[in-house]
């Protein structure tokens, strides 16, 4: 059994952010606190949700951790500030630095000055930028789910989607949840191979898709252009730092969690992460099989997720918990 407990909290930069403390409900956490960043066009429900088992904050909790998510400005119950124009600097830095720090606060893990990061697609990029942009960043080890940072390989559909910086960043979507909630059994009707680059029916129930889409939100105009510049320049620049770049002089412990029939992220951009981080101590989980095909969403709502990849997230945090905190850089 586990507890929750949710937070508010106002930044300096206008912005409400909302995040939740998930523990097991006997003894006491036994590593650092564990903060999970979701990614876009998503909020942290899914983090929380398994259409048939356990989620994955709740496997990571009964295996000693203490989770926190936190809601990005604009996704969930977080407010979307006073910015029109949200950049992914934003979301790293003005976001995701005082939801680190208000963990530190919160936190009943005692004595802890770090956290450990679990990125979710982009979540993993915007972690990836935290680190790489901060001078003294409050972060001891990286959970990459499916996340990003150097396009090696894209999709021609999401080649397609982000050709033009200019029209992606004029096209405004509202609405998207409820499209959603009718296209993904539509999909898994008629078009299975094209939705299983998302979510495959074949490793995941979307029986319950009505709960499933409560994870979706609307993408927003910014960001998509400068996600369209990203996907043509193939590095992450933000804020004027070449964060594919910088990967190298990152020597914190990372481990990359990616699926082999994943679309949106393929496994050759998820696994550059892998390739390029600085770390001797980084770990590869590649899952996904032909009798159980792991797409983008699957990593967190398949069937077997809580063993075959939730059990090892927590394997490694604990791990790496035990042993001396690294320096960022050599």
């Amino acid at each position: 059994m586990t507890t929750r407990r949710a937070f508010t909290l106002e930044t300096r930069h206008g912005v409400r952010l909302s995040l939740r403390r998930v523990s097991a409900k006997e003894g006491r956490p036994k590593a650092r606190p564990v903060l999970v960043v979701p990614g876009y066009g998503m909020n942290s429900f899914v983090i929380g949700f398994h259409p048939t088992g356990r989620s994955l904050e709740e496997a990571l909790a009964l295996r000693g951790l203490e989770v926190w998510t936190v809601d990005m400005r604009g996704q969930g119950e977080s407010s979307r500030g006073p910015k029109e124009q949200v950049s992914l600097g934003d979301l790293a830095i003005d976001d995701l630095g005082p939801a680190i720090d208000h963990v530190l606060e919160e936190t009943q893990v005692e004595g802890a000055r770090t956290v450990d990061l679990v990125g979710c697609s982009l979540g993993a990029t915007l972690a990836f930028t935290h680190v790489a942009l901060v001078e003294r960043p409050k972060v001891s080890a990286i959970v990459s789910m499916g996340g990003l940072v150097t396009w090696r390989k894209v999709h021609p559909l999401v080649e397609v989607a982000f050709a033009s910086p200019w029209l992606a960043g004029k096209v405004k979507l509202a609405g998207t949840r409820a499209m959603a909630r009718l296209a993904l059994p539509a999909m898994a009707r008629l078009a299975p191979g094209l939705l299983s680059i998302y979510i495959n029916p074949k490793s995941t129930d979307i029986s319950k898709a009505s709960e499933l889409v409560k994870t979706v939100e609307d993408p927003v105009a910014s960001l998509n252009r400068e996600i369209a510049e990203w996907v043509g320049r193939r590095e992450l620049v933000v804020r004027g730092v070449n964060v594919s770049r910088a990967m190298s002089r990152l020597t914190l412990p990372v481990m990359c969690v990616l699926g082999r029939q994943d679309g949106v992220v393929p496994a050759e951009t998820s696994r550059a992460i892998y390739e390029d981080v600085g770390s001797e101590r980084r770990t590869l989980l590649e899952v996904g099989t032909p009798e159980w095909p792991i797409g983008h969403a699957d990593l967190f709502v398949a069937e077997h997720a809580e063993d075959r990849i939730f059990a090892k997230v927590a394997e490694f945090l604990l791990e790496e918990a035990g042993r001396e905190e690294p320096s960022l850089t050599p």
